[in-house]
């Protein structure tokens, strides 16, 4: 005969050594003998959560709550493992939720801080993380996702004195240099160079600090660009990539492979497909770092469009609805499953995902760069939904790609890491989206970042006019758009169109002649 008592001593045993299949199983056997144990649940879903099992994570966590309404710890656990289900509108009732419980513990308030942030409710965001720095004041880690929260509401000013704080407490939160190096603009009056210099040498210590080489010398270059010392500049942004891709398993022919079956699976024009017929979303797409948050901020300065950032939902919607069971996002197995898509389920679900950020207003966008490989997908499921492709001078889209340090656990940036992978794949971008352009006739618009800095009201109209939206001059001043942003463009899109992007990799020539040379056998650079 089992004895509860014994299992759930085992239960504790495994759940505090992070063996996570032994916590399911023996979560399993102590919920058969005793079916209503809070703490079992909890432990299951945490454990299902670890094992990226998410259907039993949310009937677990849940459960917990139903049985111990009152119990803050899983209340903050249920929104957590809502939001990486990308279950947004559940995830927003149950972040409120746990906070009415008025939660003391400041790692249970900064991971609600998290969940807001995640899906994009930032004022909750900035007022939870708050509240998790004011409970444990010297916490820096508290201090940086405060900041990163007012970054994205638009509050630069504050954010710049909370980054100050992290680093007061902890001068080795790497990250907090580097966030605060993009901030604003460095001058020779003004700038942080000497104390990274200082700070440097810690991270080439034996053994090296691989974060800390990553963040510190990518802060260096962003610091000496804006100093125009361009040769240092790049040299720390190469030390700066060359750590960060150091352990990444990472090929070129990968993503070449991918692309190649993406292509293959809509090989022709097809006749219209029976998709949810609703005009809400916008998509926005293209490489990043080519003005896809540009556009995004004028479209939605109208009235009648809503910012929903840059949502994984599609190709979350997708994957699930698949059937596929591997880890990657998109794969080759996805793709294939995805052959006999029910097209009217997918882009019903889609919009339903969305919710509750969206349907407050008519329309919505989703401006996730990499949705361009989606694109078939997208127009086939939504086939009243807008897709607006960025284009930019290739060599400028390149460094910009290489300048950025992007979510290191993004399925999407591998490629990142390495001057000359970026420009393979962009290559593969531009092989895609002519192919989108000959299956897809007339579903995309293709919009040049440069000729949108030099005639901005003439191809604004021809924005809206293509979104079925009214002129409205608001989108005009965008800059004055109050929506969050959460993406590397958060501080540049606070001020107006500026020309000092145009052409940038014309200060690192001597730096990007093989660049230069791969685009141009390619044919998409003159040769110089």
């Amino acid at each position: 005969m089992n004895d509860p008592n014994r299992i759930y001593a085992q239960l504790i045993a495994a759940f505090n050594q992070r063996e996570w299949s032994a916590a399911q199983n023996l979560a399993t056997q102590m919920l058969a003998i005793v079916p209503r144990h809070p703490e079992t649940h909890y432990i299951a879903g945490i454990s299902a959560l670890e094992l990226q099992q998410i259907p039993r994570a949310l009937e677990m966590l849940r459960k917990a709550t139903i049985v111990r309404p009152d119990n803050a710890e899983y209340a903050v656990q249920l929104a957590k493992a809502l939001t990486i289900g990308r279950r947004n509108r559940d995830a927003a009732v149950a972040a409120d939720q746990a906070l009415a419980l008025a939660p003391r513990d400041p790692r249970q308030l900064d991971m609600l801080g998290v969940v807001y942030s995640q899906i994009g409710i930032y004022d909750s965001a900035v007022s939870t993380f708050r509240l998790a720095s004011e409970a444990a004041p010297r916490h820096a880690a508290y201090r940086y996702n405060l900041a990163t929260a007012l970054v994205a509401a638009g509050d630069l000013a504050t954010a710049e004195v909370e980054l100050e704080r992290c680093i007061s407490l902890d001068p080795r939160y790497w990250r907090a240099h580097l966030t605060l190096s993009q901030l604003r603009r460095q001058t020779p009056e003004s700038n942080h160079v000497e104390r990274l210099v200082e700070l440097i040498a810690q991270v080439q210590s034996d053994p090296p600090d691989t974060a800390g080489l990553v963040c510190m010398n990518m802060a260096m270059a962003k610091e000496y660009e804006d100093l125009a010392d361009y040769p240092r500049a790049f040299d720390h942004l190469v030390k700066g990539k060359r750590a960060g891709g150091a352990n990444r398993d990472y090929s070129i022919g990968k993503d070449a492979e991918l692309f190649a079956i993406i292509s293959e699976s809509f090989p022709a024009p097809a006749a219209a497909a029976d998709g949810y017929a609703t005009d809400e979303p916008i998509f926005i797409i293209g490489m990043p770092r080519t003005g896809t948050t540009l556009v995004e901020r004028i479209v939605s300065s109208h009235p009648d469009v809503h910012s929903a950032g840059e949502l994984l939902n599609f190709g979350m919607v997708l994957k699930n609805l698949s059937g596929s069971r591997t880890l990657a996002l998109v794969d080759r197995d996805t793709i294939e499953r995805s052959r006999d898509m029910n097209w009217h389920q997918l882009g019903e679900s889609y919009l339903s995902s969305t919710r509750p950020t969206t349907g407050q207003k008519p329309r919505f966008i989703d401006k996730l760069p990499h949705n361009f490989m989606y694109a078939g997908f997208i127009a086939n499921a939504l086939p009243n939904a807008r897709i607006i492709c960025l284009r930019r001078n290739p060599m400028d889209t390149c460094l910009s790609n290489f300048r950025q340090l992007f979510a290191p656990k993004s399925p999407y940036f591998d490629y990142s890491f390495d001057l000359m992978d970026i420009g393979h794949y962009y290559l593969l971008f531009d092989r895609l989206m002519a192919h989108w352009k000959q299956v897809l006739p007339g579903r995309i618009m293709e919009i040049d970042y440069e000729t949108l800095v030099d005639s901005q009201e003439a191809k604004s109209r021809e924005l809206l006019d293509f979104c079925d939206l009214p002129w409205d001059e608001v989108c005009m001043n965008f800059e004055r758009n109050p929506a969050p942003v959460a993406t590397a463009s958060a501080v540049q899109v606070r001020a107006p169109i500026y020309r000092n992007a145009l052409e940038r990799w014309r200060k690192y020539e001597p730096q990007l002649s093989d660049l230069h040379d791969l685009l141009s056998k390619a044919g998409v650079m003159p040769a110089s």
